[in-house]
C-alpha cells in the first residue's frame, strides 16, 4: 500500500467537506443580507445574479455589475461595492473594507445575523 496516496486522498476529501461546510454558511449568511435589504433570498444562491443584487443593494445601478468582468476595474469597483454597502447598514468605511472585501465570510456574517438594518443612503 502507498501511504502517501491514502493520505493525499484523506486530505482533498476533508478539504472538499470543509469547502462545502463554508459554502453552505457563506450561502445562509448571504441569503439573510438579501433578506434584510428587501430582496429574495433565493437570489443569493444564483451565481453572477447575486453581484448584479449585491451592487443594487450598495445603491447602484444593475447595470455596473458589468464591471466586475473587466479585470483590475473588478478590483477597485469591489471596494466601492463593500463600502457603500456598509454605509447602507450602517457600517463604517474601515469595516467595509475589512470585513466585506478582504473577509466578506466575517463581514456578511456579521450584518446577516446581527442587528444590522439595510437603509438606502
Amino acid at each position: 500500500m502507498d501511504w502517501n496516496l491514502i493520505s493525499e486522498q484523506m486530505v482533498s476529501t476533508n478539504t472538499m467537506w470543509l469547502s462545502i461546510i463554508f459554502y453552505v454558511i457563506y450561502a445562509i449568511t448571504m441569503w439573510k443580507v438579501f433578506v434584510k435589504a428587501g430582496y429574495p433570498g433565493i437570489l443569493a444562491l444564483i451565481p453572477i445574479v447575486n453581484w448584479v443584487f449585491l451592487v443594487k443593494i450598495a445603491g447602484m445601478s444593475a447595470w455596473f455589475a458589468l464591471l466586475y468582468l473587466i479585470p483590475l476595474v473588478n478590483i477597485v469597483f469591489a471596494i466601492v461595492v463593500a463600502i457603500k454597502e456598509g454605509k447602507n447598514f450602517g457600517k463604517g468605511g474601515v469595516f467595509s473594507f475589512f470585513l466585506l472585501w478582504l473577509f466578506p465570510f466575517i463581514g456578511h456574517l456579521i450584518i446577516g445575523f446581527g442587528s444590522a438594518e439595510y437603509r438606502r443612503v
